[in-house]
This record gives C-alpha cells, sequence and structure tokens, in this order.
C-alpha cells in the first residue's frame, strides 16, 4: 500500500481496540467509541466536510473506495464488525445523495450530519421482492404540490435509530420510474422497529410508511436526466458499497485467524498447517478486495470485481469464524464469547448489499457481455 493508506491503516488498529472493548456488552446496542465518533465525521464529500481526519500533516474524508476498505476492515479486524455496522454517519444513504442530490440537498443533509453526528439509513429492501428493483412495491405517488409515500422496507441498517433516510420508491412501472427520496424520520406517517437477529444484533429495523408526506425538493436527482434519477444512482452507490462488506468479512476472518493463532501452541503442528492455510485464503481474498476498491475509483460503474469480492468475503468470513472454532475444541463457543459472537456476525455479510446469487448474476453478465476474462 501507500504510504498514506498505510498511515490510516495504523491509526484504524490503534484506536480499533477500543471500539471492540466498548461493542462487547451490552451485545445488541450501539457501543461509544472514539473511533465511532470519528467516523461520523467522515465520509463527506469536501465541500461539505468541517472536521477532516488530519495524520502526519495529511487531510482523510475517506471517500475513496480503497480508503473505505482499509478503514473498514482494519477496524472489522481489530475492533467489531457489528459495531461498525451500527455506526452513525452517513455511509449508504450519503452514498446516494452524493450521486442524485443537489447542491441544495447536499448541503441540507450533510450539514445536518455535522450539526448533530447521527444514524442514517438507505432503505431498499423489501419483504415481497428483497432488493429486486423489478418488484419494487413502495409507492410515491403525487398529491397536489408534493407527494405521498407508501410501503414497507425491511433489514435497513440503523433504521429505528435515525434521524434522516434515502428510500427507493416506484412512481410509475418500469425502470425509469423508480426515484429514491429524501425522508425524515419525525414526519407523520413514519414507524420503524428493530428487527432481532442472532448476528449483527441490533443493526436492522423495518420501516413502515403510511401516506407519508413528501415535499417535492426531498426527491432526488430532480436536476438530473430521467435515466440517471433512479437505479443509476442507485447502482453506483452500491459498486462501493460492495467493497465495504467485502472488507468487512475480511476484517472478520482476520480477527478470528488472529485470535486463534495467538492461542494455538507452535507444536500443534496439524492445527497449525490448517491456520496457515485459511491465513492463505484470506490473503487472497484482500488482494481481491483491494483490486474491485481500485477498481471501482477508476469507473465507479465498475460492478463485477465488487460483486466477485463480496461474494468471496461473505463466504471466507464463514469460513474463517468456523474454521477458528473448529480448531480451539469444542468449548470453543464458551471459552471464547468473543469468537462466538464473530461466528453468529459472519453470517450478516452475505446479506450486506446483495445476497450471493445477485452477486454472480453481476459476474455473470460482465462474462457474457465479454467485460472479463472467464479465466
Amino acid at each position: 500500500m501507500t504510504r498514506r493508506l498505510r498511515t490510516l491503516q495504523e491509526y484504524v488498529r490503534a484506536e480499533a481496540p477500543a471500539l471492540r472493548a466498548a461493542a462487547r456488552e451490552p451485545d445488541g446496542e450501539p457501543p461509544r467509541a472514539p473511533l465511532l465518533d470519528r467516523l461520523a465525521t467522515l465520509q463527506i464529500p469536501r465541500k461539505y466536510a468541517r472536521d477532516p481526519l488530519v495524520l502526519d500533516g495529511e487531510e482523510y474524508l475517506v471517500l475513496s473506495a480503497v480508503e473505505r476498505v482499509v478503514f473498514h476492515e482494519e477496524a472489522a479486524a481489530y475492533g467489531d464488525a457489528a459495531a461498525l455496522l451500527s455506526a452513525p454517519g452517513s455511509l449508504t444513504a450519503g452514498m446516494l445523495v452524493a450521486a442524485l442530490g443537489d447542491d441544495a440537498q447536499q448541503s441540507a443533509f450533510f450539514g445536518r450530519l455535522h450539526e448533530r453526528p447521527t444514524w442514517t439509513f438507505l432503505a431498499m429492501t423489501e419483504p415481497q421482492g428483497g432488493s429486486d428493483a423489478n418488484r419494487l412495491h413502495t409507492t410515491l405517488e403525487p398529491a397536489g404540490s408534493s407527494f405521498v409515500l407508501n410501503g414497507e422496507k425491511r433489514y435497513v441498517g440503523n433504521a429505528h435509530r435515525a434521524r434522516t433516510g434515502v428510500v427507493t420508491a416506484r412512481t410509475r412501472p418500469g425502470p425509469l420510474g423508480i426515484r429514491c427520496v429524501l425522508v425524515d424520520t419525525s414526519a407523520p406517517g413514519f414507524s420503524a422497529a428493530p428487527i432481532p437477529t442472532l448476528g449483527m444484533r441490533g443493526a436492522l429495523g423495518a420501516l413502515r410508511f403510511e401516506d407519508l408526506p413528501v415535499p417535492e425538493e426531498a426527491l432526488l436527482g430532480r436536476h438530473l436526466p430521467a435515466t440517471r434519477r433512479g437505479m443509476w444512482g442507485w447502482l453506483h452507490a452500491f459498486n462501493p458499497l460492495r467493497c465495504v462488506a467485502a472488507a468487512m468479512g475480511v476484517g472478520l476472518a482476520r480477527a478470528a485467524h488472529l485470535h486463534v493463532a495467538a492461542r494455538l501452541a507452535e507444536q500443534d503442528v496439524t492445527r497449525r498447517r490448517r491456520l496457515a492455510e485459511l491465513g492463505a485464503r484470506i490473503a487472497g481474498v484482500r488482494s481481491l478486495t483491494m483490486a474491485a476498491a481500485r477498481a471501482v475509483d477508476a469507473d465507479p460503474g465498475n460492478a463485477h470485481l465488487p460483486a466477485a469480492a463480496k461474494t468471496a468475503a461473505a463466504a471466507l468470513a464463514v469460513e474463517a469464524t468456523t474454521t477458528a472454532l473448529r480448531l480451539l475444541g469444542p468449548g470453543a463457543r464458551l471459552e471464547h464469547p468473543l469468537l462466538d459472537r464473530w461466528a453468529r456476525d459472519a453470517h450478516g455479510i452475505e446479506h450486506m448489499e446483495g445476497t450471493s446469487h445477485i452477486q454472480r448474476m453481476t459476474v455473470s453478465q460482465a462474462l457474457a457481455r465479454g467485460d472479463l476474462s472467464p479465466a
């Protein structure tokens, strides 16, 4: 990595242990830690950023996919992945606001976060059709000079904590009928509730909109051509987010690997060999994730490498935590509660930013177009 990236890596690695300590109790509540407080002020476009991170005299906004990957991987490896998912800030919603918002919308959204760092959400997945855009049921209909929003969303990160977020809805049939709107959680007709889960506890929520009023100025992409108002921004935001999800999976795998490496006896050759094999697999997926981030920074429309990295990292997180439990013996879940929690959290990576079958479809479409070699 470059000197700049190593500096960021060292900073996160030094701060992350405090995050891990804060996240242990209670399981499911958002922890407070300096690293999360700092993350809440990052990932904001330079124009609106008022408090950048300064390391060795250089400013860091953590806006590039590469810097996001380094930050989230180290924070998951030495901190806590579930706490990252529950972190306040603009990560998911902010990417869509940056891609589709006009100056007034971006200024209001990011300015609000600066005044009082808080949680935001991006609501896409629905009970009836998951994240399939063709089965989007949430509607946005005209009502005089404004609109009303009706529908339900599920598995939305920080939905029950947030003050504002972005919701995808349909104005008419077809891909051009999908729009993204800014929603204030204090608006009448908005309701939210947490979803109980075994892994990534406390991070996900469900939303319901019942004739929720949406002013016209809350529609993202009003200043853009019709072809770039909805799914275009959606897809361009998802590619770097998939890199972040992959980085968190790699970080979880590294955490499990480091945990076991510190506890296996040097003379236990068989288990040490299995651990080394796992380490080689982690290195490979880590390299793929960094390559995907670089590809996205070069072209935000690059989808197949982030999809491949996210698929590999989701499987790796489960493999690494499961292997770690086996290497530590039959009582590992009781004797190593931290590792037990990581093993539960690992399954959550699969459902972040699209499940693996969706990612495989993205890769297969790239193959069909001739964008990459089957090798």
